[in-house]
């Protein structure tokens, strides 16, 4: 009983500080999920009778990390809809691809070089990472404004985070079933087994949401919709998973078949979800820096910062590729360049591999929460200098 209450007395020291910092980062117009992810870097820091001052077993820490992940993957997918595909979203889209393709290319060879990352697998797991993009900050201090930057950025945003969530796993799969070897004869051998994760990932998604949906086309609960959409979602992770499938790609193919499909009162579920997987973000992005143990040592923030500018050359030029022929002026393509704001779906993905016991794995975790950081940061300070980038921002600020 003693230790239930210590782990429950840590839990509710955790949400209590994120409430505090919600307070604050309102007050003073900083990025809540930075000063969370101080305050868990903080936290891990302290030592208490010669052992971290908070520390959960690892059961609760894989727990909670597959249920944030599955509900933001859900969250995330389901807000795709067909039916919006127009010109603006198809570059978007294409903005999005190429971004990642780019950093497979050339961020998985900086990487290796620059940290002697010897696992090109590992390499390629932390580029589709930060592929991903979430503008909260902007978006929030200009959600009155109505300008075509942010919306390109919000768009984005919603289109990346399924990919950035998606594929990471998806390579840590090919890690293990290739055995950490690339050659054409071992991955003739894995091909199957390969191919049959996801193909068990994507029957698995799609026939949970098939028989849940057909009930919830005719009926919806105020109690028991939100909560079957859940639990679909649960099952969905668990079932393709204890059939050698891939469960993140069995919530990604639940949550397309939500976002496309008619559901009785689909608006209200999805924002519960929503609600629900952003209550998770509290102690997700505390958690990640306890967990983490960023190196504070000066070579480590040299070669960082070095990656990350490189980073940022490479979100230029995937910019500058993929506009082309788009009525975006220079200085807004810098600033799109320059919000690469990292948020709770790539918070989500690296606190779920720090649960992995993988060779090499701690240098991707800290290149994550560092690359974290500094995306938050020079979004933050480039938002205060908005006006000098885009010119015709219209409205009131937030």
């Amino acid at each position: 009983m003693a230790g239930v209450l210590v782990f429950l007395t840590y839990l509710a020291v955790i949400l209590l500080m994120g409430l505090l910092t919600s307070v604050v980062s309102q007050k003073f117009r900083i990025p809540n999920i930075l000063l969370l992810l101080l305050i868990g870097i903080g936290l891990g820091r302290v030592d208490y009778k010669g052992g971290p001052l908070i520390e959960f077993p690892e059961l609760f820490m894989t727990g909670i990390s597959i249920l944030a992940l599955v509900m933001i993957v859900f969250d995330s997918s389901s807000r795709f809809s067909l039916k919006k595909v127009d010109y603006f979203s198809l570059h978007t889209l294409w903005l999005s691809i190429v971004f990642l393709v780019f950093n497979l290319i050339f961020l998985t060879v900086f990487t290796m070089l620059i940290f002697g990352v010897k696992s090109i697998f590992l390499a390629l797991m932390f580029a589709a990472l930060m592929s991903g993009t979430s503008p909260a900050v902007v978006l929030s201090m200009f959600k009155n404004v109505k300008n075509k930057v942010f919306d390109f950025l919000g768009l984005e945003s919603l289109l990346n985070t399924p990919l950035v969530v998606l594929i990471p796993f998806i390579i840590l799969d090919l890690k293990t079933a290739l055995k950490d070897e690339l050659g054409i004869a071992v991955f003739i051998d894995q091909l199957v087994p390969v191919l049959q994760q996801f193909v068990v990932g994507v029957g698995a998604g799609v026939l949970i949401g098939l028989i849940m949906f057909k009930f919830m086309r005719k009926a919806y609960s105020v109690v028991l919709s939100p909560l079957a959409v859940i639990t679909s979602a649960l099952l969905a992770y668990i079932i393709a998973e204890n059939l050698d499938g891939n469960g993140v790609l069995a919530v990604t193919s639940m949550g397309l078949l939500f976002g496309n499909v008619y559901v009785k009162q689909k608006f209200q579920l999805r924002e519960f979800a929503s609600v629900f997987s952003n209550s998770l973000e509290i102690l997700v992005f505390v958690l990640i820096g306890i967990v983490i143990a960023i190196p504070f040592s000066m070579e480590f923030f040299i070669k960082s910062l070095v990656l990350f500018l490189l980073y940022l050359l490479i979100r230029f030029f995937s910019i500058i590729f993929s506009l082309r022929g788009m009525d975006f002026t220079i200085e807004e393509k810098i600033f799109m360049s320059l919000n690469v704001q990292k948020g709770i779906a790539v918070a989500v993905v690296v606190f779920s591999l720090a649960t992995f016991q993988i060779e090499g794995m701690q240098t991707i975790l800290n290149l994550s929460l560092t690359f974290m950081l500094y995306s938050i940061v020079l979004s933050s300070v480039i938002l205060r200098f908005a006006k000098l980038f885009i010119k015709d921002i219209r409205g009131k600020k937030a």
